[in-house]
């Protein structure tokens, strides 16, 4: 699985500083270059952390999988303890209807079943809490993933409006590139924050 989006901004920063390059002094396409490269390292960053959490996130999950299969198992033995508890009630149930005096490991057996079905019911519980937690705690991260995907996008169109804005020296475009930018900071700065 890849770690998250590929920045492509290595074509966009040779056409800037060409351009950088047929006009030596301008300050205008240096703050271009500066805000463009800016974006590009934040893009980085924000690519790689996507990345890590979806990786995270998927790990967890898979452990959430694995609790609940063991708690469906602990489920399946709790079944077949009462099963063989049914059967052992049944069969003291029979000797009493006939008039007789119950075995006594039957009775035995009825409430060992009984109690080793409380111990197997608390294991079980305890496995789908831990399911749960994973999952929550995964779902977070699958929250996160989508903070920082939304911030690489942004920084891409950013970059790309930046390299627009160097190729026809409009500084309109250039705004609009440091506005989409800033969005772009916000979601990356909400997703390391954690929300």
């Amino acid at each position: 699985m890849p770690e998250g989006p590929e920045v492509e901004t290595e074509r966009l920063h040779e056409a800037i500083h060409e351009e950088l390059e047929k006009e030596e002094g301008s300050p205008f396409l240096k703050r271009i270059a500066l805000t463009t490269a800016l974006l590009a390292a934040l893009a980085a960053t924000a690519s790689l952390r996507a990345g890590g959490t979806v990786n995270e996130a998927l790990r967890l999950e898979t452990t959430a999988t694995r609790l609940q299969a063991e708690a469906s198992d602990q489920w399946a033995y709790y079944q077949a303890k009462g099963v063989k508890g049914a059967v052992a009630e049944a069969s003291r149930t029979a000797w009493l209807a006939a008039g007789k005096e119950a075995p006594e490991d039957l009775v035995k057996k009825a409430e060992r079943y009984g109690e080793e079905q409380k111990e197997i019911q608390a294991k079980a519980r305890e496995l789908e809490g831990e399911r749960d937690e994973k999952a929550h705690e995964a779902e977070h991260l699958m929250h996160l993933h989508h903070r920082y995907a939304y911030a690489v996008a942004l920084f891409q169109v950013a970059i790309a409006l930046g390299a627009v804005a160097a190729l026809t020296r409009a500084r309109l475009v250039w705004l609009a590139s440091m506005a989409v930018g800033a969005i772009g900071i916000a979601f990356f700065g909400m997703a390391l924050l954690g929300g």
